[in-house]
């Protein structure tokens, strides 16, 4: 089997998806690897370092995608502007692709019909379990964990004013207010860091499990409480909300926000879109010069303003809806993604054929496409929903 390893084309995307040394082990493993040139730079990693670990250096992405098995990316497959060619058309058809696909985010639907459509078998690195067994391959935690160290950087930088309070000669200054809205590895890193920054934080979760992690550091948790079963499955992640909960969460997180300078978004359902938990009207009430990150934008977003791959400002609010936070720290960030690929893929090839196992419990959960069908429940939700909402679009 060949694997290939592309060059990322997204903006602003500088991380790749295996380093020299994860080369190496795949080598061990009896697997060829390509990698296109440059692949690496981003995380100041040279095509020297990869031939040395074994790897073939190929020039074109058409010549990596024609000759490849098993593709291994970061981020969603797009359109190459050197090739004038989008990186679907250029896979072989039958061949297996992993990455972050995001498959119920809106802006993905076209990607994933493709991937169906040229006979792909695709594999998203975001829907793998939260499960101790899965812990070494979970690339949604470890990126998580960088979104959220950065997201807070990037409202401190961005904010108006001081984050801690500072004394000076005319007075002192009140420290920022930050709002953390989702407790989960995002929020609670962002925590730690919104803390470290001399921010004065709140938490809102909906699970019993995550506002007990956030009071462990030492903050505030506000918000509502529902019924357990409502709110978590029995692994304890949290499920989708019923338009009425939905709502009560809304009106709990309303009268925080005209107190709030900063909030940090990151609430999720796995496999599913995320739920909008900030109104255009909500944000109406915030204070001018509020900041908002919105880190759940790569499963379409918490807030209703917040805009794919943007940042800007309305009604005196900032708005962040950065798609690959993690991007921007490639250096860590291709290291743990780097193994987590590594270990996913040797689960994924564990049978003593050779041939990938599909239907086992880790890997189960991750197939988006495969046969020339859509098999990810919450993408099929998501596109199911977006072609009723078009239908009746249209017959209004």
């Amino acid at each position: 089997m060949i694997i290939g390893v592309p060059r990322e084309i997204l903006e602003n995307e500088h991380r790749v998806a295996a380093l020299p040394e994860a080369v190496t082990e795949y080598s061990r493993m009896g697997y060829r690897v390509l990698v296109e040139s440059s692949a690496g730079e981003g995380a100041y990693r040279s095509d020297q370092e990869y031939a040395s670990a074994g790897a073939g250096i190929v020039s074109s992405p058409e010549e990596l995608y024609s000759r490849s098995d098993l593709i291994l990316k970061v981020k969603q497959p797009c359109f190459n502007r050197t090739s004038g060619k989008h990186e679907v058309e250029m896979m072989r058809p039958g061949v297996m692709l992993v990455g972050f696909l995001h498959p119920a985010a809106p802006a993905n639907h076209q990607i994933v019909e493709m991937l169906r459509d040229r006979n792909i078998t695709s594999l998203t690195m975001d829907s793998i379990p939260r499960s101790s067994r899965a812990q070494p391959m979970d690339a949604l935690t470890s990126m998580s964990t960088i979104s959220g160290y950065r997201s807070a950087l990037i409202a401190a930088m961005h904010l108006p004013k001081f984050v801690p309070m500072i004394g000076t000669a005319t007075g002192t200054t009140k420290p920022a207010r930050f709002l953390i809205i989702g407790a989960g590895v995002v929020g609670l890193q962002a925590i730690a860091t919104a803390k470290r920054l001399g921010g004065a934080v709140a938490v809102l979760d909906i699970r019993i499990s995550a506002r007990q992690a956030a009071l462990s550091l030492g903050v505030k948790v506000v918000g509502f409480d529902m019924p357990p079963e409502l709110a978590v499955d029995e692994a304890d992640h949290a499920m989708p909300l019923s338009p009425e909960w939905l709502e009560q969460e809304r009106a709990a997180i309303a009268p925080l926000l005209e107190q709030t300078d900063v909030v940090i978004s990151s609430a999720l359902v796995p496999g599913e879109m995320a739920p909008v938990l900030i109104t255009e009207s909500m944000m109406a009430a915030m204070k001018p010069g509020s900041v908002i990150v919105d880190v759940a934008i790569d499963q379409g977003g918490n807030c209703a303003a917040t805009r794919p791959g943007c940042e800007y400002s309305t009604r005196g609010v900032f708005v962040c809806g950065l798609l690959n936070i993690p991007g921007a720290m490639p250096v860590h960030a291709s290291w743990l993604y780097s193994n987590n690929v590594l270990e996913f893929v040797k689960n994924l090839f564990k049978r003593p054929d050779g041939s990938p196992d599909l239907d086992g419990e880790l890997v189960r959960p991750t197939v988006v496409t495969h046969a020339g069908q859509l098999l990810h429940q919450g993408a099929a939700r998501a596109t199911s929903s977006a072609h009723t909402l078009v239908e009746a679009g249209g017959r209004k």
